[in-house]
Order: C-alpha cells, then sequence, then structure tokens
C-alpha cells in the first residue's frame, strides 16, 4: 500500500462502480422507453377509417384521361351515396370480381343505380385502362399508381375491397375480399334507407 492511499484511508483495492444501480437504471429506462413506443403506436400516423366514420376525401386522375374521380374533400357524398371499388390487375380474385360488377352496373336502370368508383392500385395505366376496357367497366376509375388513396387514405392493403359510402358521407361498410353483384345490390339498398 502507498503512503498516499494509507493517508486516504485506501486499502488498495480497486475503486468501487456502483453496477448494480446503472443496471436498474437502465432496465427501468428501457422499460420506459418500450412502453412510450407501444403506448404511442398509431396515435401518430393518420386515422384508420371505420364504420361510422367519414370517408376520406380525395382526388385521382381518371383512367383514360376523362377528368379526376374520387371522393369530396370533406368526406361528402355529394348527396348521393357511392360505393369505392378498390382492386388491381395482378389480382386474381379481382380479375373474377371486376367483369361481374361492371355487368351488373350496365344492366341497372341509370336513376336506380348507386355510384360505383373503382381505384386501380399499383398497375400501369396501359395496364390498367387494357383491363377495365376488356372487363365492360362502364364506371370512374381513378388510377392509384403510388397508392396513396389505397394504402394512404383508407389503409387498405390488399385488394378487392369495397367501402360502401352513404349519402352524408359516412362509411356504411367495409368488405375486405370480393363481393358479388348480390352482395353488391343488398348493400346498395342499404345505402339508400
Amino acid at each position: 500500500m502507498t503512503a498516499e492511499a494509507a493517508a486516504r484511508g485506501d486499502p488498495g483495492l480497486p475503486p468501487r462502480r456502483p453496477r448494480l444501480a446503472f443496471l436498474v437504471l437502465g432496465v427501468i429506462l428501457a422499460a420506459g422507453l418500450g412502453a412510450g413506443l407501444f403506448l404511442s403506436r398509431g396515435s401518430t400516423g393518420p386515422a384508420v377509417p371505420a364504420v361510422g366514420d367519414p370517408a376520406p376525401g380525395f382526388s385521382l386522375a381518371a383512367l383514360g384521361g376523362r377528368g379526376t374521380v374520387g371522393v369530396p374533400a370533406d368526406g361528402g357524398g355529394n348527396g348521393r351515396p357511392a360505393v369505392l371499388v378498390f382492386f388491381a390487375t395482378w389480382c386474381p380474385p379481382c380479375r373474377r370480381e371486376i367483369p361481374a360488377l361492371a355487368r351488373f352496373y350496365r344492366d341497372q336502370p341509370a336513376r336506380a343505380r348507386v355510384p360505383i368508383i373503382g381505384i386501380d392500385g399499383m398497375d400501369p395505366a396501359p395496364a390498367a385502362l387494357a383491363f377495365v376496357r376488356a372487363s365492360g367497366v362502364s364506371f370512374p376509375v381513378g388510377l392509384d399508381s403510388a397508392y396513396s388513396v389505397t394504402e394512404g387514405r383508407y389503409a387498405l392493403t390488399a385488394e378487392p375491397d369495397a367501402v360502401f359510402i352513404t349519402a352524408d358521407g359516412t362509411i356504411a361498410r367495409i368488405v375486405h375480399g370480393p363481393i358479388t353483384p348480390a352482395q353488391l345490390r343488398a348493400d346498395e339498398r342499404g345505402l339508400s334507407r
């Protein structure tokens, strides 16, 4: 033992580090950070639209260059109900669903039909236009090539999907997966009430 260590009362042992205190503090901080991230998850991003919520507004370029299609920015239905049909040409269920819906839409009298707005996601415009024409689609279709409406506004991650909107712009029903003309007819009647 050196004279200096003896004068300080140090027996020559290495200085003691408070390891347990640092470990406990680290665990507490990590748990707090994890809880904060978990509890804030989803609250910082856009809300996921649900039945009873206003339909998020959007405007997309119409396929084929005929203006724009969409829902007004205030989410209202302009006093008329509407059905949004989300699809893509590379989606096998969509390739079966869209021609049947197009036939159903064409066969209804114009005054009796609920407007359908098609949203084609992630397709190149030529492929989308060829599919829509071959399927006999006569309702307006918007091209959502950046998924800004499909995923961004409506938080939909798989096609096909359908969103039924009442005349006041409220989401009445969201259907994940293909729908048949009979299902479309039943849900349209629910919008008119």
